[in-house]
């Protein structure tokens, strides 16, 4: 029987991180159900391991020692369509997920219909971490992710910025205080690529250069040079010429 067919109302998505070490080895458990109309979602994030650590070391690697987070609570229900297109694409294995990944199991009105692996790790994965920003959105725990862009050339100086929302999948494009909404999967592309590269922090300024140049800032306060604080990891794969291109096709240049 075609999955699609299935009769379903919810997810429940269980992640377990595998052998990463810990201050990052994690599991969670994100439970989604819109058989009410809206869409509920319930959330409980554990980091493991943590014993083997002593404080410092947690602190060091930039975590709190108050990292394992929950949430019970409704979230915009524009997540329901992109997460049944999801499931009605994905092709399922039955190969193991010992060493580490993602879970999905089907409810209809918190009935388990039976859980599966998908093929597609990856992307259920990065649906997973969507979902869980756009969480920490709705709650104000964090903000929606910034990247300011600046373009200086012989002619003149363009600013822009790029604000992706991923409590209701809308994603701002201004410049010179102009706004105007951009794909969401056209946005979601550009910031995987935007951290693709290295960020050499320490030639990075807290102020955009006035040199010719494009300059990048990821919601820290830091501005990076593209091919001089911005360099590509894989000499194969123009990660930073491919940010460039990004932001030249929203300036419509």
């Amino acid at each position: 029987m075609n999955s699609s067919k299935i009769n379903y109302t919810g997810l429940v998505l269980e992640y377990d991180s595998g052998i990463v070490p810990p201050p990052y080895s994690h599991v969670f458990r994100l439970a989604l159900d819109w058989s009410k109309g809206d869409l509920e979602a319930q959330l409980d994030l554990h980091y493991t391991e943590r014993e083997e650590l002593s404080e410092e070391e947690i602190l060091d690697e930039g975590f709190t020692l108050q990292d394992d987070f929950s949430y019970k609570g409704k979230l915009n229900s524009i997540w329901i369509k992109p997460l049944q297109q999801m499931h009605d694409k994905t092709k399922w294995t039955n190969k193991d997920i010992e060493e580490g990944g993602i879970s999905v199991t089907l409810t209809e009105k918190g009935k388990d219909l039976g859980l599966k692996i998908p093929s597609n790790q990856e992307e259920w994965q990065l649906m997973a971490q969507d979902l869980i920003q756009a969480i920490y959105e709705t709650i104000k725990k964090e903000a929606p992710l910034k990247v300011s862009y600046r373009k200086v050339s012989s002619e003149d100086t363009i600013d822009c910025s790029l604000t992706v929302h991923f409590s209701n999948r809308e994603v701002i494009f201004e410049k010179n205080g102009k706004s105007n909404p951009v794909n969401w999967e056209y946005a979601i592309q550009l910031m995987k690529m935007i951290f693709t590269p290295d960020y050499h922090y320490e030639l990075a300024k807290e102020e955009a250069g006035k040199k010719r140049g494009e300059y990048i800032e990821c919601g820290d306060g830091y501005w990076h040079e593209l091919g001089k604080g911005v360099v590509n990891i894989d000499p194969s794969f123009d990660a930073v010429g491919k940010i460039k291109q990004g932001f030249e096709e929203l300036l419509g240049e």
